[in-house]
């Protein structure tokens, strides 16, 4: 793959079907039980991590190199019809779900609710009522801050604003060793922001280049799936998840780029039925608390045979997904869309604002 075909590249397809890949995942590593621990399903968020930080940040760069700025009130526009909605939606579900089961108070959702509502959920201790939603803080915070460090006064940066960003890793690095494991977290978010930099520069993508190569992108699914497998013994080996996490995205990084350019990996990932579940990720994760207490109630089997729970709540979770895909996400993604273009309309006499890029990356 040349530069100048990553960079006319509207749609990276096979990302879609990591995305399902990783949030899979995560749904049979909550309701697998310890028959299905060996997959470490819990690090697919940090797949989502990854990707968040390359394609917010390819987008942004895009927008960039046609408008010569990047609009930070269409960006915060998008991002909030895109992930607000549906979130509050399943929230309100979730809570209205114990409400009727009577658990509404003995599990303390009252009280983890403030934190819920202000997306600051990885606040929360873990193991609490709805305590997925701790990544979307994570991701949140990424999205109010990460464009204003990059874009706003990273614009002045120029050429040094991808070492300001190895800098800016380097900190969140030192951060989760000597202060709180929790910025591990942001350290692969950042990584992902990385590469994406490294890509839309010429010079920076002659060196990512070899990666996109069909054979590297095979040695990269492979070393992938190894990461994987070795997690356990990672986390025994260093007595915490955070060194794990930080190591287990570097092959996810590599990765990356051979699933934008032709071959196997990207080609078995772009298969239709993944990409669908790519496209309801974000719904179906967070879909599956109530899609256990559903499967749960659907055969008592299900209370022992694990292996069964796993798969009735992974196809629960993409039945409700997809109806939130169609009546909630797709619809509100309309709505952002035409509020952008309301406020792109100047008023009498006023010249025009330049459309920034259409990248749906």
């Amino acid at each position: 793959m040349t530069h100048a075909d990553f960079l006319a590249t509207r749609r990276f397809t096979a990302l879609d079907g990591l995305r399902a890949v990783a949030a899979v995942l995560v749904i049979v590593f909550h309701s697998g039980g310890p028959s299905l621990e060996w997959l470490s399903g819990w690090v697919g968020v940090h797949v989502f991590f990854v990707l968040s930080g390359f394609l917010i940040t390819t987008l942004a760069l895009r927008e960039e190199s046609r408008n010569g700025r990047v609009s930070l009130r269409e960006f915060y526009i998008r991002r909030a019809f895109r992930i607000l909605p549906v979130y509050f939606v399943v929230l309100g579900v979730t809570a209205l779900v114990y409400v009727l089961r009577g658990q509404f108070t003995s599990v303390g959702f009252g009280q983890v609710m403030p934190f819920y509502l202000t997306f600051n959920g990885e606040l929360v201790g873990p193991g609490r009522v709805f305590g997925i939603v701790w990544t979307l803080g994570i991701e949140q915070k990424f999205y109010l801050v990460w464009p204003l460090l990059a874009f706003a006064a990273g614009a002045f940066l120029g050429r040094t604003r991808i070492v300001a960003t190895v800098c800016l890793l380097a900190s969140m690095f030192l951060l989760w060793t000597l202060v709180l494991p929790m910025f591990v977290h942001y350290y692969v978010i950042l990584l992902g922001c990385l590469l994406a930099m490294v890509m839309h520069s010429k010079r920076g993508f002659a060196l990512v280049r070899p990666f996109t190569h069909p054979v590297a992108g095979v040695l990269a699914a492979v070393a992938l799936v190894a990461a994987q497998l070795w997690i356990p013994t990672g986390v025994a080996l260093f007595g915490s998840e955070a060194p794990v996490i930080a190591l287990y995205a570097i092959p996810v990084v590599l990765l990356i780029p051979s699933l934008v350019s032709p071959g196997p990996v990207s080609w078995l990932l772009s298969r239709r039925p993944l990409v669908f579940v790519g496209e309801r990720s974000y719904s179906l994760y967070l879909c599956q608390l109530v899609a256990g207490f559903l499967a749960s109630g659907v055969s008592p089997m299900f209370g022992v045979a694990r292996v069964a729970s796993a798969i009735a709540v992974t196809l629960i979770s993409l039945l409700m997904a997809d109806q939130l895909y169609r009546h909630v996400e797709q619809p509100m993604i309309a709505v952002g869309k035409r509020v952008i273009e309301n406020l792109r309309r100047p008023a009498a006499g006023n010249p025009p604002e330049r459309t920034p890029v259409d990248a749906s990356a």
